[in-house]
């Protein structure tokens, strides 16, 4: 059986809140990532959807290493990350990179292209020579469709899509096995997202790179996943093949957000769903299903049990007590 690239294991993240904390009353907490648990293999693209909050960067930062975790484990490639000390980390972190949302923000200003790319193949130890740098970010310029000469230019001659063709030559440059795209294309427009997506599924394609693609963009996680999961205030409340979640969704937050989002392309998942309520508070989520507040098909056990995650069919698993009830008739 292959192993895993990416293994995931009850993960969880709690930040405590200051609002007063007094001994002896209990400290509240605010449920950024609650249990999550699922696995990324080499080739694959795993997409993270979900509203804003729900804990899909927090997810990244988690397995980045950014952030420590409550509780739970990380692998990657076998190695347990999440109990790894600095100097085992740094020689792992060439094996995992990212490219964050905003290429911006995220690129230094004050740094030429060349310098930007080289950073972590002189950091991570991967060449020394200015020769071999100089060479080796030369071909990363050009393999995310770049010349070599802007490696010369600073990262505020370029549009928005070339920066982050820089972003993804920086992050490709020590030969990683994984890379979390966390928004990645959502500050682009149309027609640069369409080409950075497609970019990213060559250099997958070439590389056998896996992505854990963290979006809330529904139609171009249709594009590039394999598998998509859904995350609802911190939990996995579905997880799937990209064609039986799109095709036949089984929570009923993920028909909402596919009604909403999809409806609008085609005519496959019929009327638009919408939603009561607001998103509950993470610090107080909702005993039993968390999603039961804004559910039409809220029932008794809904509020007193948390359904947990369970195969639908070997493609897909979900968290829903509907998908427990006996068939009527």
């Amino acid at each position: 059986m292959t192993t895993p690239i990416l293994d995931v294991h009850r993960l969880r993240k709690l930040y405590p809140v200051s609002s007063g904390w007094v001994p002896g009353r209990a400290r509240r907490y605010l449920h950024a990532v609650d249990d999550v648990t699922f696995t990324v293999m080499r080739g694959e693209t795993l997409a993270i959807v979900g509203e804003s909050g729900c804990g899909k960067s927090t997810l990244g930062r988690l397995i980045l290493r950014l952030a420590d975790p409550t509780h739970g484990n990380v692998w990657l490639d076998g190695h347990r990350i999440t109990e790894m000390g600095p100097a085992p980390l740094r020689k792992l972190r060439r094996h995992m990179q990212v490219v964050f949302q905003d290429p911006a923000s995220s690129l230094s200003p004050r740094m030429r292209v060349r310098d930007i790319i080289a950073e972590p193949l002189i950091n991570l130890g991967v060449v020394r020579s200015k020769a071999e740098i100089d060479a080796h970010v030369g071909d990363l310029l050009e393999q995310v469709g770049l010349p070599r000469e802007a490696a010369d230019r600073y990262p505020h001659a370029f549009s928005g899509g070339q920066r982050q063709r820089i972003a993804i030559a920086r992050a490709l440059a020590p030969s990683p096995d994984l890379i979390i795209c966390d928004e990645a294309v959502s500050a682009l427009d149309v027609s640069s997202k369409a080409q950075i997506i497609n970019l990213l599924s060559d250099l997958q394609r070439r590389y056998g790179l896996a992505l854990l693609f963290i979006s809330h963009d529904l139609a171009v996680v249709e594009h590039i996943a394999d598998r998509v999961a859904v995350m609802y205030l911190g939990k996995i409340v579905e997880i799937g093949d990209r064609a039986a979640l799109f095709d036949s969704p089984a929570h009923p937050y993920t028909r909402a957000l596919l009604s909403a989002v999809l409806g609008m392309l085609d005519d496959r998942r019929g009327p638009r769903i919408v939603l009561k309520g607001e998103v509950p508070s993470p610090i107080d989520p909702p005993a039993g299903c968390r999603f039961r507040t804004r559910c039409p098909h809220a029932f008794d056990r809904c509020s007193v049990e948390e359904p947990k995650l369970a195969a639908r069919s070997a493609a897909q698993a979900v968290a829903c007590h509907l998908e427990s009830l006996p068939p009527v008739g």
